[in-house]
Formats: C-alpha cells, structure tokens, sequence
C-alpha cells in the first residue's frame, strides 16, 4: 500500500486461501500508530466492529489470585505522549479490510504461489509461480509468513530459536458482556514450563479462547488417546470462567498451530526484504507479532523508495534493518522466556511478579523505539545496545534465581 501510494507498480502474489483465522488478535500498544498510518485508525475500527478496546490486560491464576497489568498514567504525558489504549481485532475482517484499501491503492493482487526464484549470487531477479508465470522487478519483499519463509530458505539463513516448539488451539465462542481488556489464564505449576489459556474479545458479541502449550505436552495428550478438542475442553476446565461458555458451545471448529518462536540473521539483500513471520516470530504471548510486521512493512517501504534510483539497497542499510529485526526478537523472546515460561524466575517471585517484571521493559521498549525512530546505523547501533542491556538483564536475573530457593508464591 505504502509503495504503491509512492508511484511504484506493486504486485502481490499471495494464495487464494491466504485469508484464515490468525494467532495475534490482542494488540500491543504501538500497533494502533502503525495502523492508523494505513488509514485504519482505533475509533474506525472500533465503530466499524473490526476491534474491540483493550485497555489492560488481566493475568487469572487457578488459585483464583489475579494482577491487572495498565500502561503507567505517565507515557501519557510529555515527551512520551503514549496513547494509552489499544485494539484486539478480528482478523479476517481486519485483513479483508487491508487486501481492500491495498487494492484501492493500486496494487495488483495475484492469486497464485511463489515455487522458485531467479537469482544472480545475491540478487534476485524473478520469481516464478505455481501457475506458470515469471514475474521480474527490480525490488522483492517476501512477506510469505512463519511456515513458508521463502527467501530464509532459498539464502539459507541461520535462524535462532527461542524455547520449545509450541502448540495453539483456539476457537469462538458468543458473550453477552463485553470487557475492555485481555485475559490470561495460568496455572503455573514448580517444575513445569508455562502453559496458558487466552480470553480476547474480538467483537462486542465474540470472544476468542485458545490454549497454548508445548509441542511435547501435544504429544503426550495424543499418546493418552485425546484428540485435539478434548485436549482443549480439558484445559478450559481448569477456570470457572469458561463453564458457561463450554455449555453453551462454540461458534465453530476448533484451529490449531504449530510454531517455534525464532528470527533469521541475514534479513535483507542487494534487492530483496524479508518481512513479518518469514522475518520474525515473536511469541503470541509478547502480543508484539502485528505491531513487528507492520513496523518490517513501513520500513522496507521506506528503503525502496530512498533507493529506488541506485537500484540497490547499500550494506549499512542492510545491516541497520537486519540488526533492528534481530534485536527486537531476541529482546522480545528472550524476556518472555526467561521471565515468565522458565520456572526459575516465575518460582523466585511468583507469576503475577514475574509478569510485572516482563511488561515493564516490554512497553517501555515499544516507546523507544517509536519514539527514537531508528532508521540509520547510528540509531540502530544505540537501540541495540539498549536492548541488549535489558536482555542481558533477564539473562542474569534467570541464572541468579537458579541458584536461590523457590519464594513461597512459586505458584502465585
């Protein structure tokens, strides 16, 4: 939309059932700036039913225990000016409006998929599709998402992975109250990474549940005989809260997903971008995944058109975008695991502490990088080390609290 807006012929190859149900309906507190700069801002998408506020979000411990985590009153004053709201969305109806305002825009939308690419060493020159076209420019994005990541594997990319393969299972369900923020459902237990169950509004009448566990808990659920929606109902069982909605049924099949939080080194070449999850992904839980992609899109674009001319992207430029990617994933996986699905951690000071700790560098880091704006090596190189300080951070805190007993909270 952004290049096309510029003057620049854009065509996006994209398959016909690219349109699903997506993990990453809760919002992180930059997204709704990123989105409005697309023309979608929170009051529309509100008034449209596209979203839902989300003004806090609610961890919900199985002991009944509970901590409600809000922006400080602060951001919202000078020099930060943060807004202090932000979305959960209906994805596909978010997307659809996206695919809308792209084309309105004049991009060329082709349903079709990528099978190879033409390239000259480093550079790309074509790509050609399952149906038999070549198409040839002289600037390539791969925005082809976590399970395809097209040019990670045709460069060969080395790719760092953060925690264990995980699981999601998530479905719909109608509600008769609406409330402004997200929930989260733990039962963090000693010995045990973290496993969770997430409520999102993502309409006044809709809410979205689903369950996110390890790809070896998966396994041995099925090794019990439990198929996919008994492993769900089970889990769901677990908190007061969902009884209702599981007598009254959901509005659908349950969806899964497999993933493992992980982001390539090597992001970006003499004419070629990788994007979103082909580039990154982050954990669900961060709720950072929307706000990164579209934070990869906006500045990709810029690039291109800084470099539209010389017809090729120059080294730093490379580096500076490949750095800014890389240091968001790591201090964004890195923080989450280390914090909260680690037990060593969450045992020390308790899960509702243990939150408190995370989201406080997490937002914070949201606004520096709004705010500082890194485009340049200079300022990528200072957000770098910002980063790395908190990341280093959460690395010492874990290994300390290895060594320390288990506070009398560990399951709290």
């Amino acid at each position: 939309m952004q290049l096309a807006a510029a003057g620049l012929r854009v065509v996006c190859i994209e398959p016909e059932d690219a349109m699903r149900q997506a993990v990453g309906e809760s919002l992180d507190w930059s997204a709704p700036d990123l989105l409005a700069a697309l023309g979608l801002p929170m009051e529309g998408l509100v008034n449209a039913g596209l979203a839902t506020w989300k003004r806090h979000v609610t961890v919900k411990l199985r002991d009944g225990a509970s901590e409600h985590y809000v922006p400080g009153a602060w951001l919202a004053g000078a020099p930060f000016r943060v807004e202090l709201r932000t979305l959960h969305v209906d994805r596909l109806r978010l997307d659809e409006e996206l695919l809308k305002k792209t084309i309105e825009n004049g991009v060329t939308v082709v349903r079709d998929t990528v099978a190879r690419v033409e390239r000259d060493g480093n550079r790309l020159s074509a790509v050609h599709t399952v149906g038999g076209v070549r198409f040839s420019s002289p600037w390539f994005i791969d925005a082809s998402g976590f399970a395809a990541s097209l040019l990670a594997r045709e460069f060969e990319l080395p790719a760092i992975q953060f925690g264990p393969p995980k699981v999601a299972i998530w479905t719909y369900f109608a509600i008769s109250e609406l409330v402004e923020g997200t929930s989260l459902y733990m039962e963090p237990l000693p010995k045990e990474y973290l496993d969770w169950v997430w409520e999102i509004p993502i309409g006044p009448e809709v809410v979205s549940v689903g369950y996110v566990t390890t790809g070896a808990a998966m396994k041995v659920f099925r090794e019990r005989g439990l198929g996919v929606e008994d492993i769900f109902r089970q889990q769901l069982t677990k908190f007061p809260r969902f009884d209702a909605l599981l007598r009254a049924g959901a509005l659908g099949p349950c969806n899964t997903t497999a993933f493992r939080s992980r982001v390539y080194d090597g992001v970006a070449g003499p004419n070629w971008f990788v994007a979103g999850e082909a580039a990154s992904m982050v954990d669900p839980i961060t709720a950072n995944g929307v706000t990164a992609a579209l934070r990869h899109a906006a500045e990709a674009s810029a690039l291109i058109l800084k470099c539209r001319k010389r017809g090729t992207l120059p080294l730093r430029a490379r580096i500076s975008y490949n750095r800014r990617i890389l240091q968001m994933a790591k201090f964004f996986n890195v923080g989450i695991e280390k914090i909260l699905y680690e037990p060593a951690v969450r045992n020390r000071l308790g899960a509702r502490t243990s939150g408190t700790v995370y989201t406080t560098p997490a937002w914070s880091m949201n606004v520096v990088y709004a705010r500082l704006k890194p485009k340049g090596i200079l300022k990528t190189y200072v957000l770098g080390l910002v980063l790395g300080f908190w990341r280093g951070c959460a690395w010492i805190f874990s290994e300390c609290c290895k060594r320390l007993p288990a506070s009398a909270e560990s399951a709290g």
